[in-house]
Parts: structure tokens; C-alpha cells; sequence
């Protein structure tokens, strides 16, 4: 696998990247040139950059190694996570995108002063919340580029986690949205088109649908059934799944700020629509993939490597055997780096721009030149990478747990502040601050709980579900006895019972 060829495209394909990053950092000229590409990006960039930070290392590689693992229950995914996109454009985007601009937020925490009146407390409460769980999410992204590079390359995994963040460091740092958006539109047409050719490819390889429904049901008749009764994936677990994946990721930091830097609301009519579609068929087609791969490994075809995370090496096991080929390895392997560094620069940039803009100018130093807050951001990015780089080198037994929990703590931490937030007159800046803190707390908390298998009460349903309620309860009761927002600050943010006026 480690030949000339393999490292010559690879190096072709990080050097494309870069080239990118210096070609945009000629655009930046200030801060929301560098957070929000000044509010300059056009319908099919924006909605490969909404494909391409939802699409991230889960989607190659954790995606089809969840199907690997527990088959067809597990296929509430499909639908959920395209759905996100386009839950986030239109419950949150229409709205905060018509506000920012008139307003001129450059990050969701702008909105989030704004709205409830706290430009420190809620604000930095909000940052620091970001911050942390991109900071998770961000983990899982690094083990993905890693889990590439040492099939690719065969090099351990410490220097495969080293070259994947330096590659995509030096393009965030230097061309920030720009480079970001620019580097997603050739990544996402480089994933979408990779992954039609490949995964069925690869189902074919394993003997087609029906041979493959087949041998799944022969291991545990479970594996055929879109839910399992009294195990991990019941209907309560389900449901609690679908909002995860839903609600969860349409208020991610990282995919959230996306919807201020359209250069027409117009393109939320039907970016939404294509985004779901698009996205849908590339994550049917991955789980699909690790269904086929359940049927290879069973049937002796294909081995996993003896690590602990074997379930995520599935797809790239799978393309080894049908398509037995050094060159196409190659190809393709720079497909799947496509897909999983995707995410992976947006999440980065999102840590660097809530300590530089919300921490740093907002809150910290308000008098700070832009060229200084820019200098932050660059440090906070390279620090991210140094701190993420340490919490991957040991990844979970599946890459998509570590997903799941980052997800679930934006579920809960950010999802019912935004919705009431946008939503209800009602909602005060007490409320959104014990939402927020409870929220977050309360997922920490379960997660922990969940994570550690530490049997303290029973929890059928995700455990961000819990956090969740903790947070939509705070948010109410609290709201209900504390001072009013100011009719003023309502009408200037949009809140009501309405998408769009």
C-alpha cells in the first residue's frame, strides 16, 4: 500500500489543500472576512459546506462501521442526520441569517447577547460550551484522518494523527472561511462522487442486497429488525437517537455559523431539499456498505485489524477486497481523507473564532484591533489542534461513540436556548443562562454515566435525551419568574411563533 504512487497523490492532495488556504487568505482583510467569508458565498458553496460539516469522519468510516455492528436497527441515521441540515437552515437560518445581517453577528453568541441581553455571562457561557464539545467532536474527527492515513501509509498511529492536523491547520490558519468553504466544495464533490462509485462496488463484492440480508439474519434474526426490544437500540433509544442526530446537530457550533455567510436568503429555499437528498443517498449508501461488510467478515472474505476500534476499519477493509488494485487504493484513499477532513477545518476555525471574537474581543480586551483579534484566532486554532491531538490518541471502540457524544452535548446544552430563544417571547436571559448550564452539566453528567457503564439509574433513551429535558424544564420554570426581555430586543431579534415575516 505504501508505495510511490500512494504518497504522490496524497501529496498532490494536501498541497491542493494548502494552495487553497494561501489563495483565500488573499480575501481576508478582516475578522468576518475570516469567520463568515464576509458574507459572500454563493448557493453551491454553501451547500457543500453544510453537506461537508455534517458530513465528517462518521460518515465514512463511523457510519458504515455502526451498520458493521448492529445492522438495520441502526438505520434511523440515514434519515436524521441529512434532516439536520435542513432543520438548522430553516428553524434557525432564515431568522438568525435576516437579524445578522442587519445586525452584523459573525457567530451564533452574537445573536445569543443580543437576544437575551448578556453580552459577558451568556456569551462566554456559550463560547466556553462551544469550545469544549467542538473540541470533543473535533477528537473524533483526528482519529478518522489517522484511521486513513495508517491504512494508506502503514505508519503508526501518533505520526498519522501529527500529518493529517498539520495539513489541516496550515489551510485553516491561513485562509479561515475562505479556505474552508473553498477546500469543502472540492472535498464534497471528491466525497459524493467517490462514494458512489465505491459503495456499491463494494455491496456487489460481498454477493449483492439479498445474499447480504441474508447472512445478517443467519448471525442474529435482530440484525433484519429496524429495532431491537430490550437491547441498544430499542424504540425508546430510537427516538431519542432521531432528535440526537436531528435537533443536535442543527444546533452544532460548526454547522450553525454556516447560515451567516449566504450571500442571498434565497438560497435557503432550496438548499435544504438538495442538501437532504444529496447527503441521504451517500449515508444510505455508507450504511449499506457496512452491511456488506458484515457479510465478508463472517463468510471469512476480509479481516479487521486486532484493534479495539476494528468496527470503523470496515469501508476501507471493504474497498481493499473489491477493488484489489494498489492504483485504485490510492484513488480512493484520498477520497475517504476528502470526507473525513471535511468537518474537521470547520470545527477548528469554529474553536478559534469563539476565543478570539466571543472570549478574547467581546468580553476580554472590547477595544482590540481586528488584526489582533485575527492573531488570536490563528493561536487558538493552532492550540485546538494541540489539545484535540492528545484526547485522540487514544480513540474509543468506536469512532462514532465519541461522534454521538459531542452531538449530545450540543443537544443538550444548545438546542433549547436557540429554539425558545428564536421561538418564545417568553424566554429570559435567567432562563437561557440555567438552560445552558444545566444542559451542559446534565450531559456531562450522564454521559459520564453512560460512558463508563456505572448502572447508577436506567437509561433506555440516549443520554443527551435526559440533559435535554433538565434543559427545556430550567429554561421554563426560570423564564416564568424572572424579569422580562425587552419588547425592543424582540422585535430587533424576530422572536415569535414564525419562521419568516
Amino acid at each position: 500500500m505504501s508505495d510511490i504512487l500512494t504518497a504522490v497523490l496524497v501529496a498532490i492532495y494536501f498541497l491542493a489543500m494548502v494552495g487553497i488556504g494561501i489563495w483565500a487568505s488573499k480575501k481576508i482583510h478582516n475578522m468576518e472576512d475570516y469567520v463568515i467569508a464576509g458574507r459572500s458565498l454563493g448557493f453551491w458553496v454553501f451547500t457543500l459546506l453544510m453537506i461537508g460539516s455534517v458530513c465528517s469522519g462518521m460518515s465514512l468510516l463511523g457510519v458504515s462501521g455502526l451498520g458493521f455492528k448492529f445492522a438495520w436497527p441502526t438505520i434511523w441515521e440515514q434519515i436524521a442526520v441529512p434532516l439536520s441540515i435542513a432543520f438548522c437552515i430553516i428553524f434557525f437560518g432564515v431568522k438568525m441569517y435576516a437579524v445578522a445581517k442587519k445586525s452584523g453577528y459573525i457567530t451564533v453568541q452574537d445573536y445569543l447577547a443580543h437576544r437575551f441581553e448578556s453580552n459577558t455571562s451568556l456569551r462566554g457561557l456559550s463560547a466556553l460550551s462551544g469550545i469544549v464539545v467542538s473540541m470533543i467532536y473535533l477528537a473524533g474527527q483526528y482519529t478518522a484522518v489517522s484511521i486513513v492515513l495508517m491504512w494508506l501509509f502503514k505508519i503508526p498511529h501518533l505520526w498519522a494523527l501529527l500529518i493529517g492536523a498539520a495539513i489541516v491547520t496550515i489551510y485553516t490558519v491561513i485562509g479561515g472561511l475562505y479556505a474552508v468553504s473553498w477546500t469543502t466544495l472540492v472535498q464534497g464533490v471528491i466525497l459524493i462522487a467517490g462514494v458512489l462509485i465505491m459503495a456499491p462496488i463494494v455491496i456487489m463484492a460481498a454477493g449483492g442486497f439479498t445474499h447480504i440480508n441474508e447472512v445478517m439474519a443467519s448471525i442474529s434474526p435482530t440484525n433484519v429488525d429496524p429495532w431491537v426490544v430490550g437491547g441498544v437500540f430499542c424504540p425508546e433509544y430510537v427516538i431519542s437517537f432521531f432528535l440526537l442526530l436531528t435537533i443536535g446537530l442543527a444546533c452544532a457550533p460548526h454547522v450553525i455559523n454556516n447560515v451567516l455567510a449566504v450571500r442571498d436568503i434565497s438560497y435557503f429555499k432550496w438548499a435544504p431539499l438538495i442538501a437532504f437528498v444529496v447527503y441521504g443517498i451517500v449515508m444510505f449508501l455508507l450504511k449499506f456498505a457496512g452491511f456488506a461488510g458484515m457479510s465478508l467478515v463472517k463468510e471469512g472474505l476480509i479481516v479487521l485489524p486486532d484493534v479495539k476500534n476494528a468496527s470503523d476499519y470496515i469501508f476501507v477493509a471493504g474497498i481493499e477486497y473489491a477493488l484489489p488494485s494498489v492504483l485504485l487504493w490510492s484513488v480512493l484513499g484520498v477520497i475517504i481523507l476528502a470526507a473525513v477532513m471535511s468537518t474537521t477545518d470547520r470545527l477548528m476555525l469554529t474553536i478559534g473564532t469563539y476565543f478570539s471574537w466571543d472570549i478574547y474581543k467581546k468580553i476580554l480586551k472590547p477595544d482590540a484591533p481586528d488584526k489582533q483579534v485575527l492573531l488570536v484566532s490563528k493561536i487558538s486554532v493552532l492550540g485546538a489542534a494541540v489539545l484535540t491531538l492528545l484526547m485522540a490518541v487514544s480513540p474509543p471502540d468506536m469512532l462514532v461513540w465519541l461522534i454521538w457524544a459531542g452531538i449530545g452535548i450540543m443537544f443538550a446544552t444548545f438546542a433549547v436556548p436557540l429554539l425558545a430563544g428564536l421561538y418564545w417571547r417568553g424566554a429570559t436571559r435567567e432562563g437561557a443562562l440555567a438552560s445552558m448550564a444545566l444542559g451542559l452539566i446534565a450531559a456531562l453528567f450522564f454521559g459520564g454515566l453512560s460512558y463508563f457503564k456505572i448502572k447508577l439509574i436506567a437509561m433506555p433513551m440516549h443520554f443527551s435525551f435526559y440533559a435535554f429535558v433538565i434543559s427545556l424544564i430550567a429554561m421554563i420554570v426560570v423564564s416564568m419568574v424572572t424579569k422580562k426581555t425587552s419588547e425592543k430586543v424582540l422585535d430587533e431579534t424576530l422572536t415569535g411563533w414564525y419562521i419568516r415575516r
